[in-house]
């Protein structure tokens, strides 16, 4: 997995590629919490992941409710596979998908 940070003022995109797994979503978790100072609107690109784990939805909740404090928080270019496993857990209803 890979991610790069793209800020401009008070909005971060993150590029992940890759998996949102066991393996992967902590290390991304810890890789992004510093970036969030400052953050009012928080991207995630998903365009080049190809699954979504319960440790990665888990991760989304956490980033989710950590933006609500601060922000909002977006996730955009699902795959069909994995917008099909946000409808089917309810995270369609749960995050702001663009």
């Amino acid at each position: 997995m890979g991610h790069t940070f793209e800020r401009s003022g008070d909005c971060l995109t993150v590029h992940v590629d890759g998996k949102l797994d066991i393996t992967s979503s902590p290390v991304l978790e810890e890789q992004l919490a510093p970036q969030l100072e400052g953050v009012s609107v928080l991207t995630l690109d998903l365009a080049r992941v190809g699954y979504v784990s319960s440790m990665g939805l888990r991760l989304l909740l956490a980033l989710q409710k950590r933006m609500a404090k601060q922000g909002t928080m977006r996730v955009a270019n699902m795959n069909p596979q994995v917008m099909e496993l946000f409808e089917e857990t309810g995270f369609s209803e749960i995050l702001t998908i663009v």
